[in-house]
């Protein structure tokens, strides 16, 4: 990487606290940094790579010296530097030119689930522990010299705790992913995004009033819904029995006694309540929703509160999920990544004035990549063709060749629920399941007979389903509120699905056996095996970024039935060959969105991405251009996966919510 700077600064900050009130335990990182109880003591710098002392500086010295560098030329190190850096961005109008963290190399390098403080990575690390002087200045404004001095050695020690970690971990890390983590500290250090006041206000007004005026409307009370007995017997009073689920087992209780409620939004007994005929159960369960469902006014809220402080710093984290995805950042309390599409809070999100959001979304991304890898042509050809690759693949599937979403659409949604879950080996049961509380965020689905004979089931074809004892019993475990004879059409239909779909795509059930094989035969023997892109070998998968699928302590071991499984990891992950695909498809997209990324960051300001979406600002002159031009970027084809057939949508807006049609 040619380096865009010319000095590399390491920095810690030490901060007033108070463990009553004013913590980071208690606040986001956004609103102590922008509190007006914050008061940074001090600050430790040192220039990287020199024998240069570290220094302390605090009060006005540390503006000063602040103020000696070119900023434009100058990098920053710091272990989260989501912290350090927002400060020297918010308090002190500094922005470095390039922002290293060893926090998020660490969990890229090492897992989410190890630990990755500062304190773990001394411990193992064999370095010298860090330091607690810290916590002597628990709820002090002002610092007396000796616990100034005390406080000043241990940012000291950090420092240099922080300089040695990084130095175990900057070794051989891809270029490309230390422009990642750069992109995700600035989506937060310098935010670039605004928020609506005026409209997160009237929306939640408007919620305010339309919760109220069911609750009245009902003659019930907010404690009604919220209490499980309370919301039991309102059913009870129009007519219907609250529907139950078996308790989960747990450590302490590995055989619970009982049943529960089955009032969760994910449960299937709910959503059938919330979408069958009788009104005034239906009515009760979407009252239940708007007073248990805080999370969306809650968010709201939050986003109203931000504004009122400044433009929106989006909390991501680099590598927060194993295949390489971004996940929220912990302790963040908003998540960009789960913000429903049309929603008011999305609509909330605008760019500069006189700029707009430019949204490049990369279609069935995950398809796309299965087929490459596994050699299934026929599905290349579909996309290659472009068109409905949904509908295209329900003809083949279903031998209907004029299929089409006007024609057919419940085969077509068929088809897409096997194209995006069966490819990484999803079974009937689970498929069956999903779909009756919604599958993929589709809408709730039970199949019936009449599309059971479209499909091709036939009485033999249910005889031998329920030959098999195993058959019987997943489908007895499955949450229903349906008869048993409908669970059974629904269940084989499911089946027949899954069965349609491996039959059709032998290519990728042949990828499934190939990835079985190497999990004897590389991860756990050590033989390095490629693959084209990826490279198989003792406990990691290498992608094509040069970052490792991780599967630490790799080790069989008996289940509850005695059949033996491979697991990995502390926490004893199971390990098959579905999840096995799962995980190279996934981190595999994962590289061809972020070459994408750091393309269009080029030329403009990358301020945000969820899933395979990424937002970039341009000026609103140029949003046309901007969007063909982001597009183009996020579709080049990949050096590393020649022949694969890329596409993208996407469109541009002030308001992110309405960038994309």
């Amino acid at each position: 990487m040619s380096a865009p700077y010319t000095t590399l600064l390491t920095i810690d900050f030490e901060t007033r606290w108070d463990s009553k009130e004013y913590t980071l335990q208690k606040m986001t990182t956004e609103e102590y940094i922008r509190d007006t109880k914050f008061l940074a003591f001090g600050a430790c710098i040192h220039e990287y790579g020199t024998d240069a002392i570290t220094q302390w500086y605090g009060g006005d010295e540390l503006h000063r010296i602040l103020s000696t560098y070119d900023w434009t030329k100058t990098a920053v190190l710091a272990h989260n530097a989501q912290f350090d850096v927002s400060i020297l961005s918010w308090r002190y109008n500094v922005r470095p030119a390039f922002i290293f963290d060893s926090l998020s190399m660490a969990r890229a390098l090492r897992g989410v689930e190890v630990g990755n403080s500062l304190a773990k990575l001394a411990s193992d690390f064999g370095l010298p522990p860090k330091g607690r002087a810290v916590y002597s200045t628990d709820g002090l404004a002002v610092l007396e010299p000796e616990t100034e001095r005390e406080l000043a050695e241990y940012c000291k020690h950090d420092v240099y705790l922080c300089e040695e970690i990084f130095k175990r971990l900057v070794k051989g890390y891809p270029a490309k992913e230390l422009r990642l983590i750069d992109m995700t500290m600035k989506m937060y250090t310098h935010p670039m995004l605004e928020l609506d006041e005026d409209m997160l206000f009237n929306a939640l007004h408007e919620e305010r009033e339309a919760r109220e005026e069911l609750l009245e409307r009902l003659q019930i009370s907010d404690a009604d819904l919220a209490s499980n007995d309370r919301f039991a017997e309102l059913l009870r009073k129009v007519g219907m029995e609250p529907p139950t689920k078996k308790k989960k087992p747990t450590v302490r209780t590995p055989e619970p006694i009982g049943d529960n409620y089955a009032f969760a939004k994910t449960d299937a007994m709910f959503q059938a309540m919330l979408n069958g005929d009788n009104e005034d159960v239906r009515q009760l369960c979407e009252a239940r929703l708007k007073v248990k469902s805080t999370s969306e006014r809650t968010r709201a809220q939050r986003f109203l509160d931000i504004a009122g402080r400044g433009t929106l710093p989006v909390p991501l984290s680099y590598y927060g999920a194993a295949t390489g995805r971004w996940t929220a950042s912990k302790g963040s309390a908003i998540n960009m990544q789960n913000l429903k599409r049309g929603s008011f809070l999305r609509k909330a999100i605008m760019a500069p004035e006189g700029h707009v959001c430019v949204v490049g979304d990369l279609s069935q991304i995950e398809p796309r990549v299965l087929a490459w890898l596994a050699d299934y042509d026929d599905m290349l050809h579909i996309f290659n063709a472009g068109g409905d690759p949904y509908a295209q693949f329900g003809a083949q599937m279903f031998n209907i060749p004029d299929l089409s979403k006007e024609s057919h659409p419940d085969l077509r949604q068929s088809a897409k629920s096997a194209l995006l879950g069966a490819g990484y080996g999803l079974g009937w049961a689970s498929f069956a399941a999903q779909l009756l509380v919604g599958f993929l965020g589709a809408p709730p689905q039970r199949y019936d007979k009449g599309f059971a004979k479209k499909l091709g089931v036939t009485g033999d074809y249910i005889e031998r389903f329920l030959e098999w004892d195993d058959n019987v019993v997943k489908m007895n475990e499955i949450p229903h509120t349906c008869t048993t004879q409908e669970l059974l059409i629904h269940c084989v239909a499911a089946k027949k699905i899954i069965d349609i779909y491996r039959a059709t795509a032998h290519a990728v059930v042949g990828f499934w056996e190939l990835c079985s094989s190497l999990i004897q035969r590389s991860l756990a023997d050590g033989e390095e095996y490629r693959h084209k892109c990826l490279i198989f070998r003792k406990e990691e998968i290498v992608l094509p970024s040069g970052m490792s699928l991780l599967y630490p302590n790799l080790r069989q071991q008996k289940d509850k039935d005695g059949r033996s499984q491979w697991v990995y990891g502390p926490d004893a992950t199971k390990i098959y060959a579905g999840k096995i695909t799962n995980n190279v498809t996934q981190g595999t997209a994962r590289v061809v969105m972020t070459d994408g990324m750091l393309r269009v960051a080029k030329r403009y300001p990358v301020v945000g991405t969820v899933h395979d979406e990424l937002i970039a600002i341009a000026p609103e002159k140029e949003a046309q251009e901007a969007h063909k031009w982001v597009l183009a970027q996020m579709t080049l084809e990949p050096s590393y996966m020649p022949g694969i057939p890329l596409a993208a949508d996407g469109g541009f807006h002030r308001r992110y919510g309405l960038a994309k049609k």
